[in-house]
């Protein structure tokens, strides 16, 4: 499907006139970034948002609950404390392309952790609540990097392979996917859809572990991630958000599930992925894939 709303559409333009008003939200790394723009948005259309983060102290002006997720502990926290529906669950926090191999406390590569396996126990976890809200919706915030890598769930924590870092995160972002795949196809009794997507290239402090040479453009970031400039052909934060705010709560994609976004329609199948490309792989749709995705995750968390 499409909608009238571009790569340029605004999160503030995607909900114009929407009314989220008794909508309960769950936006994780919502204290900067797009994940900002997105609570934001949703709380203008009148959502109650909640915002997910490590660090409460760095939240103005929303509701804020701390959430680790590479902490299994701070995750069932979280889910144990929830009461009540909830609408609306954007996992939207992330890292990428940390240069050295790091591992959580209970060995997992941290990217996959925190990209993947964090939001399916944070997901999981809040699945009573969802299926309470009788048409909640999940949105995941994948990326076009798992155009990249296919998943590798025989060594998915780079136990015996040579560690490297766009390869983490791509088969970090392709595992979101297909785990999206598979949840839409299960939690869809209980009135629960779920759509991944990629925002584009957007300068936040997702790429504070990039170098000048690999963003292609000096100067965009100053030394805490903040955002000096646009580099050209990039999005702005808010432009970054719109497709999750789409998902999230615009009326015209209500009935739409187990579908991968990007710039606010459903992305076109990429028969040759590589780096650089659009669209989506068809690997990470595959339903047999995805099944096997949803089986070695629960195996993971246990």
């Amino acid at each position: 499907m499409t909608t009238a709303f571009t790569a340029s559409s605004t999160a503030a333009e995607v909900l114009a006139g929407v009314d989220l008003t008794g909508r309960r939200a769950v936006v994780t790394g919502g204290a900067s970034g797009i994940g900002l723009v997105t609570a934001r948005a949703l709380a203008a259309a009148g959502a109650d948002v909640t915002v997910a983060v490590r660090d409460t102290s760095a939240v103005e002006g929303l509701a804020a609950r701390r959430l680790d997720l590479a902490d299994r502990a701070s995750i069932a926290e979280f889910t144990a404390a929830w009461d009540g529906p909830l609408h609306i669950l954007v996992n939207n926090a992330g890292i990428m392309a940390l240069p050295e191999l790091t591992r959580t406390a209970n060995g997992w590569e941290r990217q996959f952790a925190v990209n993947h396996l964090g939001p399916a126990a944070l997901t999981l976890g809040l699945h009573d609540a969802l299926a309470e809200a009788g048409d909640a919706r999940v949105v995941n915030v994948a990326s076009s990097a798992h155009l990249m890598a296919q998943v590798d769930l025989d060594d998915p924590h780079f136990e015996r392979t040579p560690y490297e870092a766009w390869t983490a995160y791509a088969r970090s972002k392709t595992a979101m996917i297909l785990f999206t795949v598979a949840l839409a196809e299960r939690w869809a009794a209980d009135g629960i859809t779920a759509n991944a997507l990629h925002p584009g290239g957007i300068m936040t402090n997702l790429q504070r572990h990039l170098d000048e040479a690999q963003l292609g453009f000096v100067g965009a970031l100053d030394g805490k991630g903040d955002v000096l400039a646009v580099p050209p052909g990039w999005k702005t934060p808010e432009q970054g958000a719109s497709t999750s705010v789409l998902l999230a709560g615009s009326p015209l994609v209500a009935a739409v599930t187990a579908q991968y976004f990007e710039d606010n329609a459903v992305a076109p199948l990429q028969p040759e992925p590589a780096p650089g490309a659009s669209g989506v792989a068809p690997y990470a749709l595959d339903p047999a894939l995805a099944n096997r995705v949803w089986e070695e995750t629960l195996r993971m968390l246990g």
